[in-house]
């Protein structure tokens, strides 16, 4: 979402403006586009909606099964291909939040998304012909002692995966928010279709992740690693192609500058009146009208906290209350104040978010590698490991409507709220449960490894529970996890906060990847194996299960800690 999201598009301050529809006039010494309102075609989300679907195939197509590749392909070994793994999706999530950057301040949703899917394209071309040219892959062996590859090889397949990554997060920092803007939330009818638009991306998405997990790593595994690449290759040209073609009914919104402005102003003046004495009534901090070229709506009222910040808004000389753009850097209104506290107040629940992210993240890594060594034939039918994050997925789905249709009516009725449950809330119950799902993690490995030890297999079906489990934490926290990030956000910052989301995910990653690297490495030099060797029916992943369970448990305490006494924004309403 851009700044001055529900400014009514005729309005001549607005920052709103549409790439063929709109005229640059001159106020002062500045100029500002002022937007002629676009007909609403439908077709415009329908193309991204198809777009988010084909690209979701895309990119599950890579990493659902990547752990595998690395470790049947290029012969690697158990840590190393979780770290590579983690480092990568790390990167994956933390490219959006430099898209999200560069399409307010520069670049525009429209053009980060077309130069994005051409470094795809790219990314998954290289990465299909690594797959299908011999010259490019060690050779293909059985047993533990296999040739590694060479640094040729991995160098070939790890430039087309970053590549993939920037693409990929490129298309994640701006599709959704590009296809909200084909909405205006001052029409009633298009805000209501608006709803629904988020609702078919989330499940287009998901039905995206499900095909890939099921088809596409299906192919991979049984019949060939090129023709799944390819298939990955082939869904993303189809949606590159459709994207390109649907240009002329795009709404487009021109990019409006940096949004950290005026948080580096803020703390600057704050600093610069650090002397002076804080009004005892904040009443008479300053807030004066907006100037016409400003992105704010909504006022923000003062709330305790932080009182530091508030002595950027006193009002004292010789430090001027004129916000025209000759004297922007004396003084800061109590709505611009207000605006760093509350991403101040973001931060420490935001970091709650990266332990979290790093305890989902074990379905990409650990979670797969435990269900290579369990028995994936049922009947006839041979299951590849990486399918059982398909039925997460249909678990997440189903929940979905659960949520919506059971949980929150009833929790409106229970406790008198028209949302349910809070954000907070939610996300406190997603962090609650995945302590349940590592904990059913770890008792599963400790069974595999006793039946191994009998000579036994178990069923891969009995990883379903902490699937399922999982699955249900994602639907209550991560869906809040966006909603609140937005919601909480300042009006002229919600699309750099709304990226916080994808942030908190690669760090989660990263941080996993230090983990699962720092764990293997102390565990290795007490008994000479370790929790994770490269034959983990040798280890101990159960405690590593059981180590992210404490981790999680811990989380979760501080996170109610902070909801407690968190303070939510309050909007001025006019």
């Amino acid at each position: 979402m851009e700044r001055g999201d529900h400014k009514p598009l005729l309005d001549e301050s607005s920052s709103w403006s549409y790439q063929d529809n709109n005229a640059l006039v001159e106020e002062g010494d500045t100029l500002h586009y002022r937007s002629r309102k676009k007909p609403f075609n439908w077709k415009a989300p329908a193309i991204v909606l198809g777009f988010e679907f084909l690209e979701s195939i895309a990119y599950a197509g890579i990493s659902l099964n990547l752990v595998v590749y690395l470790a049947d392909v290029l012969h690697g070994t158990t840590a190393s291909n979780a770290a590579n793994v983690d480092t990568w999706n790390g990167t994956t999530f933390l490219a959006p939040v430099l898209g999200a950057f560069l399409a307010d301040t520069y670049l525009g949703k429209y053009k980060t998304i077309a130069i994005s899917v051409i470094l795809y394209l790219l990314g998954m071309l290289t990465i299909t012909l690594s797959a299908m040219i011999p010259s490019l892959q060690p050779a293909s062996c059985k047993g533990i002692s296999c040739p590694a590859a060479t640094e040729f090889q991995y160098a070939v397949f790890f430039i087309a995966l970053y590549l993939i990554a920037i693409g990929t997060g490129g298309v994640k920092s701006a599709l959704m928010p590009l296809g909200a803007d084909q909405y205006d939330e001052t029409n009633p009818d298009e805000a209501q279709k608006k709803q629904s638009f988020f609702s078919l991306f989330f499940v287009a998405v998901n039905l995206g992740v499900f095909i890939a997990g099921t088809v596409v790593v299906w192919i991979q595994q049984n019949i060939a690693w090129g023709l799944g690449f390819g298939i990955s290759l082939a869904c993303l040209v189809v949606a590159t192609v459709g994207f390109f073609v649907g240009t002329p009914t795009y709404r487009v919104q021109m990019p409006t500058g940096s949004p950290l402005k005026s948080v580096v102003r803020v703390l600057i003046v704050a600093f610069k009146k650090r002397n002076l004495e804080l009004p005892k009534d904040s009443a008479l901090l300053y807030e004066g009208e907006m100037g016409s070229g400003t992105e704010w709506q909504h006022k923000l009222d003062h709330t305790d906290g932080f009182r530091c910040l508030d002595k950027a808004a006193v009002v004292a000389s010789p430090y001027s209350t004129d916000l025209s753009p000759a004297t922007p850097w004396l003084s800061c209104t109590v709505t611009q104040v207000e605006e760093v506290k509350i991403l101040v107040r973001m931060v420490p629940i935001w970091l709650t978010c990266i332990f979290y992210s790093a305890s989902m993240c074990q379905t990409a890594t650990t979670f797969l590698q435990q269900g290579v060594l369990m028995n994936t034939t049922i009947g006839s039918l041979s299951i590849p490991a990486a399918s059982l994050s398909s039925i997460e997925v249909i678990f997440m789905m189903i929940f979905v409507v659960i949520q919506d249709q059971i949980i929150i009516p009833i929790c409106r009725k229970r406790f008198q709220n028209p949302s349910g449950l809070t954000q907070l809330q939610r996300m406190g119950i997603g962090r609650f449960l995945v302590i349940f799902s590592m904990a059913a993690a770890a008792g599963i490995e400790t069974w595999r490894l006793s039946a191994f030890k009998d000579k036994k297999s178990l069923s891969i079906l009995w990883q379903v529970p902490q699937f399922l489990i999982l699955a249900w934490s994602d639907v209550f926290c991560g869906i809040a996890q966006l909603e609140f990030f937005y919601e909480e956000a300042p009006e002229s910052m919600r699309s750099l906060c709304s990226a916080f989301s994808f942030l908190a995910i690669s760090l989660g990653y990263y941080l996993n990847s230090f983990v699962v690297t720092f764990v293997a490495g102390i565990t290795k030099s007490v008994d000479g194996k370790g929790w994770l060797p490269a034959d983990l029916n040798m280890g101990h992943l159960d405690y590593y299960f059981w180590l992210w369970a404490g981790i999680s448990a811990i989380n979760f305490v501080v996170f109610v800690a902070l909801s407690w006494n968190y303070t939510h924004k309050k909007v001025v309403l006019k």
